[in-house]
């Protein structure tokens, strides 16, 4: 074929970077803004934090001391209060559609919202409980907030971590050994595992250490080094860590326990017996073949069992070096009022919104030199600048609206609890706010919302519904609460199985199928009924 020239029309969607950072900024997490802020901060000179009003006329809009039009506190239906005051801010439900829904599917490209740096405002919503199914007079639960002394401990925790390597180390100082066994152990302590096992034999281990090529002589001398050194790491606290399998941990601790005489001599040789040739059958709770293995009575047995079932299976638990990080909710609602007058207030957390402003100086530098090429680059990123403020202000309009969708769809959640929720779904609050479904995936996500009745993600308010026989629906989340709650009332020697739990809903109205109920119990963390039954 020959080479030629042709000529095609096509249409193609492209995102702009003002909408692209706005997506961006719309599914970070409370965290994550924090450092994209601190990296914008760190790049752009034109973007500073303040304390102040923000010069408005930077944005071309009106002045602080100038009445806002009616047009600008009704585009979105919400207000945002400035950071630096010190009064309470609800938010207006948002009644209005959007404009178009291509506009709608981003925050930041929706109906027009007056641009602000600072955000202020009075705006106020006020949702009673619907009552209707539960009765005006039923009493409404309230879980105080932790306060800022606790707050203040967790952070001190967080940092005051020892980990299971260091504490172990500490230890060892005090055994006043000589340099080889010192040595010894601690080689040891540093092969130990987050659970506390030492998962590789002596051997294995002074292979490791001396080499392939290594003497025999020299392996073997190791090999003792080592045994002597594990009978030392054993003795440390926690009691079980240096431990090679379970059944040598829990040995560990039983021996523990006869060594400082802790409980009966008799049923902790019992115990023993159990860890050493029994540990399957104590998984499976067999009683019987247990007593038979280890030639006990019923009572002893029962009492070994019990003994073994409060050790701990991983000593290096308490030393895990697990994220520790306190929720902060972007999110508040406060219940104002008692019984049927009750009323929820929706406001942002103004601890978690980031004052920004454009720095002044250097934006009165270039505005005389707007048409100049050679600032070009600083043009783009003053208005760089301007767009994260903008894109900020938007996110948290965002997800302002959505809180306030959720709280007036859950209202009877936040007076009763889990087993008042409804059914609600992503589609419910995108089609009640003009937004898309993936808008509302992302402000729900890594987003909490502290109420009366505990803080929660956002996600956690949207749940399937089941059918039940009035032709109604009930929500997953109320279900499991129910579930939770039947299984906490079930008689220890006669657990419920999960068909059981099925027809108990059923007769309540509730069409849960076995399998259904399973999924739920599973979710919940609660074992099947065999592994729940007294033994």
């Amino acid at each position: 074929m020959k080479p030629g020239l042709s000529l095609r029309v096509s249409q193609h969607l492209a995102l702009t970077p003002q909408l692209q950072q706005s997506i961006k900024l719309l599914q970070l997490s409370t965290l994550e803004l924090e450092q994209e802020v601190e990296q914008m901060l760190d790049d752009n000179p034109f973007l500073e934090r303040t304390t102040e009003e923000a010069p408005r006329e930077e944005f071309g809009l009106e002045r602080a001391d100038q009445p806002a039009s009616e047009d600008a506190g009704d585009a979105d239906g919400a207000l945002y209060q400035a950071p630096t005051s010190s009064t309470s801010t609800t938010s207006t439900a948002s009644d209005e559609s959007s404009t178009s829904s291509s506009e709608s599917d981003s925050p930041a490209a929706g109906s027009e919202v007056s641009e602000q740096v600072d955000w202020e405002g009075d705006g106020t919503v006020e949702m009673a409980p619907d009552d209707g199914e539960w009765g005006g007079d039923a009493p409404a639960r309230n879980n105080t907030s932790s306060s800022g002394d606790e707050e203040v401990d967790a952070i001190d925790l967080a940092g005051s971590h020892e980990s299971l390597t260091d504490h172990l180390h500490r230890q060892a100082l005090a055994l006043h050994l000589s340099d080889i066994d010192s040595a010894a152990v601690r080689f040891l302590i540093e092969s130990l595992n987050d659970d506390g096992y030492l998962e590789e034999s002596l051997a294995e281990l002074a292979l490791a250490l001396a080499g392939a090529d290594a003497p025999t002589e020299d392996l073997e001398e190791l090999v003792h080094r080592f045994t002597v050194a594990l009978r030392l790491l054993q003795s440390l606290d926690p009691a079980g860590v240096g431990a090679r399998n379970l059944s040598e941990c829990l040995t560990l601790q039983l021996h523990g326990m006869n060594l400082d005489e802790e409980g009966d001599p008799a049923i902790i040789a019992v115990a023993l017996r159990i860890c050493r040739d029994s540990l399957d059958l104590l998984a499976r709770k067999d009683v019987k073949r247990i007593m038979q293995a280890c030639a006990a009575p019923e009572e002893s047995t029962r009492a070994a069992m019990n003994l073994i079932a409060r050790l701990e299976p991983r000593p290096g638990r308490r030393f895990a070096d697990v994220q520790r990080q306190i929720i902060v909710p972007d999110v508040i609602v406060k219940n104002v009022g008692r019984g049927a007058q009750m009323r929820f207030t929706v406001q942002l957390n103004s601890d978690v919104m980031p004052r920004l402003r454009v720095h002044d100086i250097y934006a009165n530098a270039l505005r005389g030199q707007r048409g100049n090429e050679a600032n070009a680059g600083l043009q783009q990123r003053l208005q760089e600048a301007r767009w994260f403020i903008k894109n900020v202000q938007q996110r948290f309009d965002t997800i302002l609206r959505v809180s306030t969708a959720i709280v007036e769809r859950q209202k009877n959640f936040f007076v009763h609890g889990e087993l008042a929720m409804r059914p609600l779904v992503l589609r419910d609050i995108a089609d009640e706010l003009g937004l898309h479904e993936s808008t509302i995936s992302r402000v729900t996500t890594a987003k909490y919302m502290s109420t009366p009745q505990g803080t929660f993600e956002l996600k956690y308010f949207f749940g399937s519904g089941l059918g039940t026989e009035t032709g109604g629906s009930a929500s997953s989340t109320a279900v499991k609460a129910l579930i939770k709650q039947l299984l906490s009332s079930e008689n220890p020697k006669k657990p419920l199985s999960d068909s059981k739990i099925a027809d108990m809903l059923a007769e309540q109205g509730i069409e849960c199928a076995r399998r259904t109920v399973a999924k739920y119990r599973e979710a919940l963390k609660i074992p099947p009924a065999n592994l729940r039954k007294a033994v």
